[in-house]
């Protein structure tokens, strides 16, 4: 069951969710798009804070949270934001700043994320490739299914939990991925992965047995 911390009464900021099984992530619905227009991945994750600043799509709001003490990564979906804090911080000394930064940045009408025209400097911020889930000709049948299964069934429950999922390959039997987000450091992420994402390639593209480790990215052996 989802907790919700109700923490403003009418938009543009209207909920904060505190994620299933994961007590160091909190997921915010602005009632706004985040992403930047023509940005084909379907995320942006910052995880240091000079990230926040360098191209392709530094995000003032981002480091501002990262000023905020006991935060460790700034998770952006196409409609919500993600924040990750240390294992030893606490949210009720946190939330109240993170909350006033995101309300302020939402009622100002503040871009999110700006984009850079800097070609030179390499990419700093996670999500700034394709989306790997898009389909590819050169893809397999196998891979193929696989993509559509992760797009179609597993990314919308991993966003509904404020994180998304990174398909990096299929080699020698072996289905690699990463989680994003509130998944990324979540402790039941093996957990997840074991009840939600084999058991479904197991039923629809029909491997006979899986083993997960947990490592980044994570290895589904078929």
């Amino acid at each position: 069951m989802r907790e919700l911390w109700l923490c403003h009464p009418t938009p543009p900021l209207s909920v904060c969710r505190r994620i299933a099984n994961c007590h160091k992530a909190l997921k915010f619905l602005p009632d706004r798009q985040i992403l930047p227009q023509g940005l084909s991945s379907p995320f942006l994750e910052y995880l240091a804070p000079r990230s926040t600043l360098a191209p392709p799509y530094p995000s003032p709001l981002a480091a501002r949270l990262f000023n905020v003490d006991g935060i460790r990564s700034v998770f952006y979906g196409p409609d919500f934001i993600t924040i990750t804090k240390a294992a030893d911080a606490n949210w009720a000394h946190i939330k109240p700043e993170v909350f006033s930064l995101i309300t302020e940045a939402v009622n100002s009408g503040e871009q999110m994320v700006s984009t850079s025209n800097d070609k030179t400097s390499p990419a700093a911020q996670h999500g700034n490739a394709p989306d790997s889930l898009a389909y590819d000709e050169r893809d397999s049948e196998v891979v193929a299914m696989i993509k559509e299964l992760l797009e179609t069934r597993i990314r919308p429950a991993i966003q509904d939990d404020g994180g998304d999922v990174d398909y990096c390959g299929f080699e020698n039997g072996k289905v690699l991925l990463k989680l994003r987000g509130a998944c990324r450091t979540c402790d039941s992420s093996t957990v997840t992965l074991k009840n939600g994402i084999e058991s479904m390639l197991m039923h629809y593209v029909g491997p006979k047995q899986f083993q997960t480790r947990p490592s980044n990215p994570l290895t589904l052996k078929l």
